[in-house]
């Protein structure tokens, strides 16, 4: 009769455990906030630390440091993660992504509003990725659909268990006022199919709408008993 421990070490060389997780979802591509890995795959990696002040942090009318950098970041591998990495941190000195300070400041403007889905799923698959409040507002609107709870919310987002709760509460209202005010017609009911009064009979030629047309507020019964107790 063979050793128990030798049975056991026998059945995982023949069936090797491949799987030790249920979730199948593939790993997204977006980099997390500790993962500085990248750095090593710089072409200014290996530059002396006087060098790359000189190139990457110099005065805003060194021209031939600027022109010698731009050369340099204009064929690394990460300069696209070396920007993206510039922007999540708000560094707003020196050169990053090939672009100078001057350059990057109307992107640190606009990333404030960003709204990148990608990094909602990444988010709600439990990444940990920078995240604009207008992101983290679709996170947790996201994970009130699905019945998260406040604890899962907030290990997802690193925040405390109250604000966890408070952004559920406001995400709960949110869904419930897109349901009570605004109605979208469904593609197959015959409101979608009515044209509007002022269409003319003639719209098959116009050009196909490419865009996503914005839901119709509707008086339904909902809002009119709503505006009936607010009043």
């Amino acid at each position: 009769m063979p050793h128990p421990l030798a049975a056991a070490r026998h059945a995982l060389e023949t069936h090797p455990m491949r799987h030790i997780t249920t979730n199948t979802q593939p790993a997204p591509e977006l980099r997390g906030i500790a993962d500085i890995s990248w750095h090593a795959r710089g072409r200014c990696h290996d530059l002396a630390p006087d060098e790359a002040d000189r190139l990457f942090f110099s005065a805003p009318r060194a021209h031939a440091a600027i022109a010698e950098a731009k050369s340099l970041c204009g064929a690394c591998p990460v300069r696209q993660t070396c920007f993206t990495h510039a922007l999540d941190n708000d560094i707003r000195w020196g050169m990053w992504g090939g672009l100078t300070e001057a350059e990057r400041k109307p992107w640190h403007a606009k990333v404030a509003k960003r709204l990148d889905y990608a990094r909602v799923r990444a988010a709600l698959m439990g990444r940990d990725v920078h995240l604009t409040a207008s992101e983290r507002d679709a996170v947790s609107r996201a994970a009130y659909l699905r019945g998260w709870s406040a604890p899962r919310l907030a290990y997802a987002l690193r925040i405390d268990l109250d604000h966890a709760r408070d952004l559920l509460r406001e995400a709960r209202h949110a869904v419930a006022d897109r349901d009570r005010y605004w109605k979208v017609p469904a593609a197959d009911s015959k409101e979608a199919d009515t044209p509007d009064q002022g269409e003319e009979a003639g719209s098959e030629t116009a050009p196909e709408e490419t865009f996503c047309q914005v839901p119709r507020q509707a008086q339904t019964h909902e809002l009119i008993n709503a505006l009936k107790k607010a009043a």
